[in-house]
């Protein structure tokens, strides 16, 4: 199952997510998503758990739980929408 989690601190990395987690069974993979301009974290990421038994015992110990000093918020990720390729600019041009 995979897992969002945001409302983290800047300071979380991969690894710590991966431990944060991982009292509740297998982690399979933790990221933390980084702001491309800022080489910073934007606060959230996600954490997939081969065992759906485990990500619901981590859902239900870890939501609202504090870690330095913010709640937590973990629930199930939503699949990821499709973008389109391009800008609405030349979707939307008109022939003259």
């Amino acid at each position: 199952m995979n897992l969002y989690v945001s409302n983290l601190s800047f300071h979380v990395t991969d690894e710590s997510l991966k431990d944060l987690f991982s009292p509740f069974g297998e982690v399979s993979s933790s990221k933390i998503i980084i702001d491309r301009q800022s080489g910073r974290s934007r606060g959230f990421g996600f954490v997939e758990m081969p065992d759906d038994n485990s990500a619901e015992k981590a859902i239900q110990g870890l939501n609202g739980k504090e870690i330095d000093g913010r709640a937590l918020s973990v629930t199930v990720a939503r699949p990821r929408e499709q973008r389109s390729g391009g800008s609405s600019f030349s979707q939307n041009k008109r022939r003259w």
